[in-house]
């Protein structure tokens, strides 16, 4: 069948991407699902951070690619055990084998095949049904029909508007878990967040569901810091401040229990290191650019007991963890629908990356 989406074909074009366009709205040839794979119809797709730095080359992926990895639809044809046309899914941009090291240890989001096929542009059994169009970690989004491994999609509640169905796959999943899974913050204990985008206030919400006190925001966007407090914080910080890791200790009676950066910046990270109380965690949820390096006291990680962490998709197992969220969502705990700024469609989807590049928007979603 033949799809619409946006396809990006050269890394680094400059922005204002309105004017430059890389990504070029394409009529592509969609094979039908092989073994294991499902067709979808795409109903909405979230813009994200990882999608723009595909686009400004600082996330370098092989090309041409058809992008988009946060999204929800409805299956229009099953190759698939457990999933039935009519099913509404939602994605994970990791596909999960289930069989290798990582998955066997219930650490899906380090699925070993999955990562060689999301290197490779492919989906999890190694094909490409986009012709000579690479896949976006396994779920290219941005069009109005997919196809994908069956691994890499949850069956989701269909009631849930596509709008913030979508946001679940990456922001919500990757932020949330970062606090419950790869951090298990405890009530009471204290947080802060550099960073607000969709992922950065996943996080806030993450820590204010499980009862983080004080918890700290901070970013360089005055509206942001704004819904952050609207969201739990007790602090908003302006990263622009010269003292902003002093204030974060100030504002957490010596440092922070737990800090999380979601920034993807060397230097924000070291930021976050320095606010982390001794015997604290500090957490890394952004992906900067693979030359970036980080410097810190060798000796804190001994003397004071502190403990530095990665975390890529939340450390989640998505079929437990997305419909978890939603549950959470619908029950008034875990106020999703606050991240959405607005809504986009296909043929506008350059002028609302450069809205994402200028740091004002908090998550977008493209309406297929």
């Amino acid at each position: 069948m033949i799809v619409r989406g946006a396809v990006l074909r050269e890394m680094g074009l400059p922005s204002p991407y309105a004017e430059s366009q890389p990504l070029r709205i394409e009529e592509v040839e969609l094979a039908p699902p092989g073994p294991g794979e499902l067709l979808v119809r795409i109903h909405a797709a979230g813009l994200c951070h990882s999608d723009l730095s595909v686009i400004d080359g600082s996330r370098p992926r092989v090309m041409p690619m058809l992008l988009g990895h946060e999204a929800t639809g409805e299956v229009v044809r099953s190759e698939a055990a457990g999933f039935e046309p009519g099913d509404t899914v939602g994605f994970a941009f990791v596909p999960a084998c289930g069989a290798c090291g990582p998955c066997a240890e219930g650490r899906a989001a380090l699925c070993e095949p999955g990562a060689v096929a999301n290197t490779a542009g492919t989906l999890l059994g190694g094909s490409r049904r986009l012709g000579e169009v690479n896949h976006h970690l396994g779920v290219s989004g941005f069009a109005d029909h997919a196809v994908v491994s069956a691994r890499s999609a949850v069956k989701i509640d269909p009631e849930l508007p596509p709008e913030i169905a979508a946001l679940f796959g990456c922001a919500v999943m990757t932020g949330v878990g970062a606090v419950v899974n790869t951090a298990r913050v405890q009530a009471g204990q204290s947080a802060v967040v550099f960073g607000l985008g969709g992922v950065g206030l996943s996080a806030l919400l993450g820590a204010a569901l499980v009862g983080a006190h004080p918890l700290v925001a901070v970013d360089v966007v005055p509206e942001k810091l704004s819904l952050a407090r609207s969201l739990g914080a007790t602090a908003a910080i302006d990263a622009r401040e010269d003292d902003v890791v002093e204030q974060v200790r100030e504002a957490t009676g010596g440092g922070a229990h737990y800090a999380f950066e979601t920034v993807g910046s060397g230097a924000v990270l070291g930021q976050a290191y320095a606010a982390t109380r001794r015997g604290g965690t500090t957490v890394t949820v952004g992906l900067p650019h693979p030359s970036q390096t980080l410097s810190i006291p060798a000796v804190s990680l001994v003397a004071e007991e502190r403990t530095l962490k990665g975390s890529y998709l939340g450390s989640a197992i998505p079929s437990r963890d997305i419909p978890r969220y939603i549950a959470l969502y619908k029950a008034g705990r875990l106020p999703v629908d606050r991240l959405l700024t607005s809504t986009v469609d296909l043929d506008h989807l350059n002028e609302a990356f450069d809205a994402l590049s200028a740091g004002t928007q908090v998550r977008q979603v493209l309406v297929l």
